[in-house]
Order: C-alpha cells, then sequence, then structure tokens
C-alpha cells in the first residue's frame, strides 16, 4: 500500500495530479472485504455479503496458504469484473500490467494449490515457492515487481516491457504465459467464479485489452535460460 501511494495511483481524482478511479476501487474491495470478515469473526452480528468474506472467515479459521489465497484472489478478481468499465478508461500500458498482475497472482495460488499444474515435474516445491508467508513469493506478488515506478503510464507498452527486470520477464513468458489457460481455468473452478473466464482467451489476457494485440503476451525472442526454464517447468 505504501508503494502504491508513493507511485501516486491512491491519489485524489482532483489532485493536481490524480489518481486511479480503478486502482482505488480495487483497493476499497480488497480492505472492505476483510473489515468485514474481521467484524464478523469478532461477533458483529449479520451475514457475510459475499462469498470472499466467506472465503475470508474461512482463513481466519483455518490460516492455510491455499485459504489465504482462495480468499485474497476471490476479492481481486471480484474487483477486477466489478470494475471493468474504470480499467477501460486506462491507459493502454496501464491495463497491460493490470493483467500482468492478475496473471501472476492466480499463477502464484496455483504454486499452493496445484503445483504440478504450476511448476510440472518441480511440483513438491511449488508450495514453498508460494506460500505468502515465505520471502520467495514476493517475486509474484509484490506489485513494486511488476508495475513501473510511476502513474500516470505514458510510454508504449513494448518500451516498459524492453525495460522489465530479467527474472520478471522470465517468470512471465517462459514459466506463466505457457500455462495461462489452464491457471484461469482452474482459479475459476477454485474461486467457484466462472466469470473469471471472461478475462482470457485461447490463453491471452483480455482484461480490458483487445485480442488482436495478443501478440504483447509472447516473447519474439526468448533467451536460452528463458527456453530452458520452459521446458524444465512444462506442465504435466
Amino acid at each position: 500500500m505504501r508503494w502504491q501511494e508513493r507511485r501516486g495511483v491512491l491519489n485524489a481524482l482532483d489532485a493536481p495530479v490524480p489518481g486511479s478511479a480503478w486502482w482505488r476501487g480495487v483497493n476499497e474491495r480488497l480492505l472492505r472485504d476483510g473489515c468485514e470478515s474481521v467484524a464478523l469473526a469478532g461477533g458483529l452480528a449479520g451475514e457475510p455479503s459475499s462469498r470472499a468474506v466467506r472465503l475470508w472467515l474461512a482463513f481466519i479459521e483455518t490460516p492455510t496458504a491455499r485459504n489465504w489465497y482462495r480468499a485474497h484472489n476471490a476479492s481481486i478478481v471480484g474487483a477486477y469484473l466489478e470494475h471493468r468499465e474504470l480499467a477501460e478508461a486506462e491507459s493502454a500500458a496501464e491495463r497491460f500490467f493490470m493483467n500482468v498482475a492478475l496473471g501472476r497472482v492466480l499463477y502464484a495460488h496455483a504454486l499452493v494449490g496445484a503445483p504440478r499444474l504450476a511448476v510440472g515435474r518441480f511440483a513438491p516445491l511449488g508450495r514453498v515457492l508460494g506460500d505468502p508467508r515465505l520471502g520467495m513469493a514476493g517475486a509474484f506478488l509484490s506489485l513494486r515487481r511488476v508495475l513501473p515506478y510511476r502513474y500516470p503510464l505514458t510510454r508504449d507498452v513494448e518500451a516498459y516491457i524492453a525495460d522489465e527486470q530479467d527474472l520478471g520477464r522470465l517468470l512471465d513468458y517462459a514459466v506463466i504465459v505457457p500455462r495461462l489457460q489452464r491457471v484461469y481455468e482452474w482459479s475459476a473452478e477454485e474461486l467457484r467464479e466462472p466469470r473469471l473466464l471472461e478475462l482470457v482467451r485461447d490463453g491471452n489476457p483480455v482484461y480490458a485489452w483487445p485480442f488482436e494485440k495478443r501478440h504483447v503476451w509472447r516473447s519474439a525472442h526468448m533467451p536460452l535460460a528463458g527456453r530452458i526454464l520452459e521446458r524444465a517447468t512444462k506442465a504435466q
């Protein structure tokens, strides 16, 4: 949250440099679900307002890594679906990174809940790599590793892709993208949210992003290390 504040997405919408209505909406949904679940777990009367809140209550009762991902990702996916119109108002580069961020959090969940899908023959390592309580999960979950530092984004998408850290590029293009369709399908079932499948098409993210511009999800020049990593972690 501190990083998002520094980036500027949480600035007031009438500030000299306005923030993002979409980012504010997504954060509000996550915070609201969390606060409601804490209130209900603390004895406040009433029924959960959404499935996401029920999943947060399940996490509070049984705080496992998989239960945390179910709750967190249910809130995030719900916010993405709720605010699609706001997303369309953002720049092309911002919309590109929205898809990158969503793909990474869904993939991190699969590391814990479906490790063979996520890392193939290295499945026994999946739960360790994806555990949100351990530092390694930050490679997938930390937004500052995904998004450029400043908001709003003014350059072309290709320029930001070229600036992406080597590790991040390898994770996205060699490991995550090749199995993205299956990750979305698994997540839709895991979260019981079939509308999630509206955000991917033939393995290409399409959240506020045209399918016709799907070339951004493929690397034209995959380095040798990426080709090795893709083959080594091939889904089984």
